[in-house]
Protein backbone atom coordinates (compact mmCIF):
# COMPACT_ATOMS: atom_id res chain seq x y z
CA UNK A 1 0.00 0.00 0.00
CA UNK A 2 1.58 3.40 -1.17
CA UNK A 3 0.89 6.87 -0.84
CA UNK A 4 -1.33 7.51 -4.01
CA UNK A 5 0.08 10.73 -4.62
CA UNK A 6 3.60 10.03 -4.23
CA UNK A 7 4.48 7.27 -7.00
CA UNK A 8 3.58 8.19 -10.52
CA UNK A 9 0.91 6.34 -11.81
CA UNK A 10 -0.40 5.88 -15.72
CA UNK A 11 -4.09 4.73 -15.51
CA UNK A 12 -3.68 2.38 -18.30
CA UNK A 13 -1.49 0.36 -16.04
CA UNK A 14 -4.76 0.02 -13.81
CA UNK A 15 -6.49 -3.08 -14.07
CA UNK A 16 -9.95 -4.27 -15.63
CA UNK A 17 -11.92 -5.29 -13.65
CA UNK A 18 -10.55 -2.27 -11.26
CA UNK A 19 -8.63 -2.81 -8.22
CA UNK A 20 -9.70 -1.51 -4.80
CA UNK A 21 -7.15 -0.37 -2.17
CA UNK A 22 -6.81 1.37 0.77
CA UNK A 23 -5.90 4.35 0.83
CA UNK A 24 -2.94 6.03 3.17
CA UNK A 25 -3.59 9.73 2.73
CA UNK A 26 -6.40 11.77 4.38
CA UNK A 27 -9.52 12.27 2.14
CA UNK A 28 -11.38 15.66 2.01
CA UNK A 29 -14.33 17.23 0.85
CA UNK A 30 -15.48 20.45 1.06
CA UNK A 31 -18.58 22.56 -0.05
CA UNK A 32 -19.16 26.18 1.12
CA UNK A 33 -16.02 25.72 3.22
CA UNK A 34 -17.35 23.32 5.48
CA UNK A 35 -15.50 19.99 5.72
CA UNK A 36 -18.48 17.71 4.79
CA UNK A 37 -16.40 14.36 4.78
CA UNK A 38 -13.07 13.68 6.20
CA UNK A 39 -11.48 10.32 6.45
CA UNK A 40 -8.30 8.52 6.76
CA UNK A 41 -9.80 5.53 6.12
CA UNK A 42 -11.05 5.97 2.71
CA UNK A 43 -10.76 3.42 0.01
CA UNK A 44 -9.99 3.51 -4.06
CA UNK A 45 -10.89 2.30 -7.21
CA UNK A 46 -8.21 1.67 -9.94
CA UNK A 47 -9.57 1.07 -13.58
CA UNK A 48 -8.13 1.09 -17.06
CA UNK A 49 -8.06 4.79 -18.33
CA UNK A 50 -9.58 6.22 -14.88
CA UNK A 51 -8.38 8.79 -12.29
CA UNK A 52 -8.97 6.70 -9.33
CA UNK A 53 -12.81 7.05 -7.55
CA UNK A 54 -12.08 7.54 -3.77
CA UNK A 55 -14.86 6.09 -1.07
CA UNK A 56 -14.87 7.25 2.63
CA UNK A 57 -17.11 5.12 5.21
CA UNK A 58 -20.58 7.21 6.44
CA UNK A 59 -19.16 7.49 9.68
CA UNK A 60 -16.29 10.19 8.25
CA UNK A 61 -19.45 12.15 6.03
CA UNK A 62 -21.50 14.68 7.36
CA UNK A 63 -24.60 12.79 6.63
CA UNK A 64 -27.11 15.14 7.89
CA UNK A 65 -26.03 17.23 4.78
CA UNK A 66 -26.66 14.40 2.30
CA UNK A 67 -30.11 13.48 1.05
CA UNK A 68 -31.26 10.65 -1.14
CA UNK A 69 -31.27 11.15 -5.08
CA UNK A 70 -33.76 9.96 -7.83
CA UNK A 71 -32.65 7.23 -9.63
CA UNK A 72 -29.23 5.41 -9.70
CA UNK A 73 -27.44 3.87 -11.84
CA UNK A 74 -25.53 0.43 -12.83
CA UNK A 75 -22.00 -0.53 -12.29
CA UNK A 76 -20.90 -4.08 -14.22
CA UNK A 77 -18.60 -4.72 -11.03
CA UNK A 78 -20.43 -2.85 -8.06
CA UNK A 79 -24.10 -3.29 -8.82
CA UNK A 80 -26.25 -0.68 -8.22
CA UNK A 81 -25.26 2.66 -7.40
CA UNK A 82 -27.62 5.27 -5.33
CA UNK A 83 -27.42 8.99 -5.65
CA UNK A 84 -26.73 11.67 -3.12
CA UNK A 85 -28.00 15.28 -3.04
CA UNK A 86 -25.89 17.79 -1.14
CA UNK A 87 -28.73 19.95 0.88
CA UNK A 88 -28.50 22.99 3.42
CA UNK A 89 -30.71 25.98 3.59
CA UNK A 90 -28.58 27.86 1.26
CA UNK A 91 -27.54 25.42 -1.43
CA UNK A 92 -28.44 21.86 -2.39
CA UNK A 93 -26.47 19.93 -4.95
CA UNK A 94 -28.06 17.31 -7.34
CA UNK A 95 -26.69 14.24 -6.71
CA UNK A 96 -23.13 14.75 -5.86
CA UNK A 97 -22.16 11.69 -4.03
CA UNK A 98 -23.03 8.02 -4.80
CA UNK A 99 -23.19 4.86 -2.77
CA UNK A 100 -23.74 1.20 -3.36
CA UNK A 101 -25.89 -0.07 -0.58
CA UNK A 102 -25.51 -3.68 -1.78
CA UNK A 103 -22.24 -4.95 -3.05
CA UNK A 104 -20.89 -8.92 -2.44
CA UNK A 105 -17.86 -10.25 -3.55
CA UNK A 106 -14.24 -8.12 -4.20
CA UNK A 107 -15.71 -4.84 -4.00
CA UNK A 108 -17.83 -5.45 -0.53
CA UNK A 109 -15.29 -3.27 1.56
CA UNK A 110 -17.07 -0.46 0.29
CA UNK A 111 -20.72 -1.02 0.56
CA UNK A 112 -22.50 1.74 2.36
CA UNK A 113 -19.16 4.14 1.23
CA UNK A 114 -19.62 7.84 -0.27
CA UNK A 115 -17.69 8.77 -3.80
CA UNK A 116 -18.08 12.86 -4.20
CA UNK A 117 -18.00 14.19 -7.56
CA UNK A 118 -15.00 16.27 -7.64
CA UNK A 119 -16.82 18.17 -10.22
CA UNK A 120 -19.54 19.30 -8.05
CA UNK A 121 -17.70 20.27 -5.15
CA UNK A 122 -15.87 23.50 -4.24
CA UNK A 123 -12.99 21.51 -2.99
CA UNK A 124 -11.57 17.93 -3.30
CA UNK A 125 -8.19 16.97 -1.16
CA UNK A 126 -6.07 13.85 -1.39
CA UNK A 127 -3.46 14.53 1.45
CA UNK A 128 -2.11 18.00 0.85
CA UNK A 129 -3.40 17.91 -2.79
CA UNK A 130 -5.74 19.28 -4.51
CA UNK A 131 -7.41 17.19 -7.14
CA UNK A 132 -9.03 17.91 -10.43
CA UNK A 133 -12.38 16.34 -11.59
CA UNK A 134 -12.01 13.65 -14.33
CA UNK A 135 -14.17 15.35 -17.41
CA UNK A 136 -17.26 14.37 -18.66
CA UNK A 137 -18.62 13.41 -15.27
CA UNK A 138 -19.69 9.94 -15.72
CA UNK A 139 -17.01 8.39 -13.85
CA UNK A 140 -16.30 10.90 -11.33
CA UNK A 141 -12.21 10.73 -11.12
CA UNK A 142 -10.16 12.66 -8.89
CA UNK A 143 -7.03 13.97 -10.93
CA UNK A 144 -3.95 14.67 -9.27
CA UNK A 145 -0.37 15.60 -10.69
CA UNK A 146 1.30 12.15 -9.90
CA UNK A 147 -1.42 10.57 -12.76
CA UNK A 148 -0.81 10.15 -15.91
CA UNK A 149 -3.28 9.86 -18.77
CA UNK A 150 -4.92 10.21 -21.28
CA UNK A 151 -8.35 9.77 -18.96
CA UNK A 152 -11.71 8.47 -20.60
CA UNK A 153 -14.51 10.35 -19.57
CA UNK A 154 -14.39 13.23 -22.12
CA UNK A 155 -16.35 13.87 -25.33
CA UNK A 156 -15.27 10.78 -27.99
CA UNK A 157 -14.10 8.52 -24.81
CA UNK A 158 -16.81 6.70 -23.68
CA UNK A 159 -16.02 3.76 -27.05
CA UNK A 160 -12.23 3.40 -25.38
Amino acid sequence: MSSSITNTENVWDYPRPPALEPVQDRIRVVIDNELVADSSAAMRILETSHPPVYYLPPTDVLMDRLVRAPGGSICEWKGRASYWTYQTPARSIESVAWSYPNISGRYAAIEGYFAFYPSKVDECWVGEVRASPQEGDFYGGWITPNLKGPFKGGPATLGW
